[in-house]
């Protein structure tokens, strides 16, 4: 997983974290939109993915959607109920190799403590959806019926030997 930051202006910081998931980038939009939204945005169920849509969490935090661009990414401002003021939060999708890359990028923070907690935050999010996107596009397994089990690990199966010869 990569990680970024970089002071923006004299007050402002921003963080950022990517990591690439083995699922297509339609697939990993519609987990994010959908029932994955709250592993990344809060406790919520609902995120209307269109300019100017507002959501509140139960973990207070509230914000307004900037822009979206189904598939491939949406802006959203972001507050925490004890924020005095609003950041910025990217979250992006691209095409990668073996999957699709998730993008978080957050700006606009207004101290290195806020974005350590931020960056704490959009780590562990990452972690949650990566797992979540791989029990979820793992296909279930089908038993073998055409297949004898082993001798190893079925004592039961073991072929009856030929006689020897004295």
């Amino acid at each position: 997983m990569a990680e970024y930051a970089q002071p923006q202006k004299k007050a402002d910081w921003d963080v950022g974290v990517r990591q690439t998931v083995a699922a297509d980038r339609k697939t990993v939009w519609a987990f994010l939109v959908g029932e994955g939204l709250p592993l990344w945005l809060g406790k919520t169920s609902v995120l209307a993915p269109q300019k100017g849509a507002t959501f509140e969490t139960d973990d207070d935090i509230s914000g307004r959607v900037l822009s979206v661009q189904p598939g491939v990414g949406l802006r959203i401002t972001w507050q925490p109920g004890e924020w005095s003021r609003a950041s910025t939060l990217q979250l992006t999708l691209k095409d990668a190799d073996g999957g699709t890359a998730i993008s978080f990028h957050q700006e606009k923070l207004s101290t290195r403590d806020e974005r350590k907690m931020m960056l704490g935050r959009w780590k562990g999010a990452m972690l949650d959806i990566e797992k979540a996107l791989t029990r979820s596009t793992k296909q279930p397994s089908k038993p073998d019926a055409g297949r004898k089990p082993s001798a190893a690990k079925n004592p039961a199966a073991k072929k009856s030997a030929a006689p020897k010869k004295r």
